[in-house]
């Protein structure tokens, strides 16, 4: 398989450690290793995973391919939020697969991303772990993002792997330093967007974790992003429309398959996918949002003909829905979804973090309005 082949409760008060570690170094300070259950994870669409930071409920494994199982493992979009007054702040974690792939890097694949809150909105890049392998047998990464804070309380965010899972994740701090999970105004979960897609959506290929596209649309509309993104299988499936309607507190369902579906696909299961969700969730706003022309269909007859195609298959069924009842369901097409320079892919679709910057562009003054204030 794929991934195989390519080997809240809110606490007031400080948390206690979870564990300490041997010093590599005895003069080194000691750390507190806080698990992440323990702060505030987010964008994570269902509690009932089989893995902690899987993404779809244990309860539809049964009804789903092997693939789009294997898929779902990866812990792409999600994140922990925290506040601490620590000196360094750093990160511990078993991998699930250890994925390598030739066009991604591996620090989007299975590596983390700190970010800071510096007021007026701004989240900040601070580092990313490189996922070096401290202990083969276990998967296990352990790095430093940071160190010679200023020993201020401040917020953080550390987002997960795109294309790896995750267990046993830890936040590292100084012994005897405050964490608490974070403020609740930041990364609000007052507003929700589910994004359901394909390799794109998951973040491929994103050179670190943090430039996913649901992870930057999350920063710029401060909101939960529940990442539904499955490489390869990003093809409407009944029964994956059917849990998304479970999500609870959804404002809006951004829906991008057409690049994982046929021509065939985009016409016969499209409609069936957005009813689904029409029904179960009438309030939801949806937005329908087309495949992209890759760059080289401009010069590729057979695609240049192709993807306008499977396009237009996907709109009619948009059309039809619309028909129906024109409230809260929107169509987004493809022009300007990567940019004006067509240098926003790696291999001439997956998106590089100038792709991803393009992308969020685009959907982000048309999300925007959608989510209502609160």
């Amino acid at each position: 398989m794929f991934l195989k082949s390519l080997a809240i409760a809110i606490a007031a008060a400080a948390i206690c450690p979870i564990a300490s570690s041997a010093q590599d170094n005895k003069d080194e300070k000691p750390w507190t290793y806080v698990d992440a259950q323990d702060l505030r994870v987010i964008n994570q669409g269902f509690k009932d995973t089989e893995r902690p930071y899987a993404r779809l409920p244990k309860w539809l494994q049964d009804s789903v391919r092997p693939t789009l199982w294997e898929r779902q493992q990866c812990s792409a979009g999600i994140a922990v939020r925290f506040a601490t007054n620590s000196t360094r702040i750093g990160v511990k974690y078993n991998l699930f697969y250890n994925a390598h792939m030739v066009h991604m890097a591996d620090t989007g694949i299975k590596g983390t991303d700190l970010y800071i809150f510096e007021g007026d909105s701004a989240w900040r890049h601070v580092n990313t772990n490189r996922p070096y392998l401290k202990d083969k047998d276990t998967k296990m990464c352990e790095a430093t993002y940071v160190e010679n804070l200023d020993g201020k309380m401040h917020e953080y965010m550390v987002y997960l792997p795109l294309y790896d899972g995750v267990d046993n994740l830890k936040i590292k701090v100084d012994s005897g330093a405050t964490i608490i999970p974070g403020s609740l105004d930041l990364i609000s979960s007052d507003n929700r967007i589910v994004a359901y897609g394909t390799s794109i959506l998951q973040g491929g290929c994103a050179s670190r974790t943090g430039m996913g596209p649901t992870a930057i649309i999350s920063r710029e509309l401060n909101c939960e992003v529940i990442n539904l993104g499955f490489s390869g299988e990003g093809k409407q499936d009944q029964c994956v429309a059917r849990a998304m309607a479970q999500i609870p507190d959804v404002d809006v369902f951004l829906i991008d398959p057409v690049p994982n579906c046929t021509e065939m696909q985009c016409d016969t299961l499209t409609y069936g996918f957005i009813k689904t969700l029409r029904t179960a969730r009438p309030d939801a706003k949806i937005v329908m949002l087309e495949g992209p022309i890759y760059p080289y269909s401009r010069y590729d007859s057979y695609f240049g003909n192709y993807l306008p195609k499977k396009n237009a298959a996907f709109r009619r069924n948009y059309e039809k829905l619309k028909a129906e009842n024109p409230d809260n369901l929107y169509y987004v097409t493809s022009e300007g979804l990567d940019g004006p320079e067509d240098d926003g892919t790696v291999d001439g679709i997956h998106l590089t973090d100038l792709g991803f910057r393009h992308y969020a562009n685009k959907l982000v003054p048309i999300l925007r309005p959608l989510l209502p204030k609160k």
